[in-house]
């Protein structure tokens, strides 16, 4: 698939996703956004030859730097050390979908021609791209303003010769890969180090990653609930339609339909129930998911801006013939929005462990930890404690980095997002959350068992069908981390 950039255009979250779906998509620029940005490099050219007067970035220093006067002889210089020395990256790599985000945002936020950069350089990110090169980007680093400096540092060496790539499979020098290629280095000019390391590119890559994983796990977590409900005998009265529209909260409206269409037809849910009430982590799971679902929808309404945005300092405005220093690089929005997602998806995990441990705890007929000989067999005991475990963690991630703020470049930039410790504490979150409900899954296929002969609804035997095809009912205790292990990998994969 041919993803054409337009600045025009607006790019959404779906789109990026089917961006990474498909490993052999290609980018490139459409006619007008080359126009535009050669419009914008020709008015800088023209701009610095008339005007000897200081422009942050592009003939001075950099950060507390400011004051300093760079000779025209040594602007191309100045844009080269920024990006080596900027490259401080340290910690895990960054997992090479992210990084191919990266690289087509920091294309889309150029593409508005707004940044004075060459059209080369901006092609040349499309060929790594195209050609499967993925430069070698460290998860810690950024204070998330001033942009994403080091990750972007790093994201950006590639293009100067330098650093490390991941292609076909292999960790290789950048120069040897892009000799491969017939690929020459870019020499930069004014400005363009600076365009290419100030952005978003790093935070908003791992929110919409994240964006993406969500998206699947809110309809994984109501389905598997809805498994949970009827291996727990539980009742269908909480998720009628009229107790919501009273309190009609979008998010609360979708679950309580979602429940209620996945059980449709069930034998289980329609029998006469014993209890009168059941536990908050049944009974409320519309007002519980429901609230994540309306986080999901307003954190995804502020990256879709941001994928959509000119984030890089100082912004050239070639119609109002200004160059502006401003702080459209600054990550607050994202940082807030990437803590409140941390918040809201963790929830999913908190109440599937309660339903994990009400599943195993011998009540409604169903035998203690799930096994048929309880005693000699421990069962699906220990799961439990695994999520108990995770949703500790998730738990301590959740601590808000946006709360967080370190004075650094001599006190120049004095107030930071710490943006990018929130996107990258909120994919382990979204992870874990993942992890636990693949142990929900586990132990909730392995109860509705013990409700037979009866039968659930005919989405939920669907399910359980292909579950078996890949997780046999546990009739004496087997080394279990398999199990769940197999659970997390049908949950990634399965579209519920």
């Amino acid at each position: 698939m041919k993803f054409v950039i337009n600045h025009s255009e607006k790019l959404s979250i779906a789109q990026l996703e089917n961006f990474l779906k498909d490993a052999n998509a290609t980018v490139e620029l459409s006619e007008n956004t080359r126009t535009q940005i050669l419009n914008c490099l020709n008015y800088l050219d023209a701009k610095m030859k008339s005007n000897g007067a200081p422009i942050y970035g592009i003939n001075t220093g950099f950060g507390s730097l400011c004051n300093v006067i760079i000779p025209d002889n040594q602007i191309e210089q100045l844009q080269e050390n920024l990006v080596k020395s900027h490259a401080c990256g340290m910690g895990e790599e960054v997992e090479q979908d992210i990084v191919k985000l990266m690289l087509f945002l920091k294309i889309q936020s150029l593409a508005y021609g707004k940044s004075g950069v060459q059209l080369q350089t901006v092609e040349r990110l499309c060929d790594f791209i195209n050609l499967g090169i993925y430069p070698i980007v460290y998860k810690q680093g950024s204070l998330g303003a001033s942009g994403d400096l080091s990750p972007l540092a790093h994201l950006c060496l590639p293009l100067l010769g330098m650093g490390k790539v991941n292609y076909r499979g292999k960790v290789c020098q950048a120069a040897d890969v892009l000799k491969e290629n017939k690929l020459t280095a870019i020499k930069l000019k004014s400005k363009e180090g600076l365009a290419l390391l100030n952005g978003t590119q790093f935070m908003s890559a791992f929110g919409v990653y994240c964006l993406i994983k969500c998206h699947h796990l809110n309809t994984a977590a109501d389905t598997i609930t809805a498994l949970s409900i009827d291996a727990f005998d539980a009742r269908i009265d909480p998720f009628k339609d009229h107790l919501h529209t009273i309190r009609p909260h979008a998010g609360q409206l979708k679950t309580a339909q979602a429940i209620r269409k996945n059980l449709e037809g069930s034998e289980i849910t329609a029998k006469t129930k014993t209890q009168v009430q059941d536990p908050y982590s049944f009974r409320c799971v519309p007002q519980v998911h429901g609230a994540t679902k309306d986080t999901f929808n307003y954190v995804l309404s502020v990256f879709e801006t941001e994928i959509n945005s000119v984030t890089d300092n100082p912004t050239i405005f070639p119609e109002e013939d200004e160059i502006l220093s401003g702080g459209n690089f600054h990550g607050q929005p994202l940082a807030l929005a990437l803590d409140f997602l941390c918040i809201a998806m963790s929830e999913l995990a908190n109440i599937s462990e309660r339903r994990t441990y009400l599943l195993i705890s011998g009540q409604r007929n169903l035998p203690a930890f799930l096994t048929p000989n309880p005693g000699l067999n421990s069962g699906f005991m220990i799961p439990q404690y695994t999520a108990a475990s995770i949703v500790s963690q998730n738990k301590q991630l959740c601590t808000p980095a946006s709360a967080d703020s370190i004075v650094s470049s001599n006190g120049q930039e004095d107030h930071v997002s710490m943006g990018a410790n929130a996107a990258t504490k909120c994919l382990t979150v979204v992870e874990n959350v993942e992890k636990v409900l693949a142990i929900e899954l586990l132990n909730a296929a392995q109860a509705l068992e013990f409700r037979r002969p009866m039968r659930s609804s005919g989405k939920i035997e669907n399910l359980m069908s292909d579950f078996r095809k890949k997780v046999d009912f546990m009739e004496h205790d087997e080394i279990v981390y398999e199990l769940m292990h197999r659970a997390q990998e049908f949950l990634k994969t399965n579209a519920f």
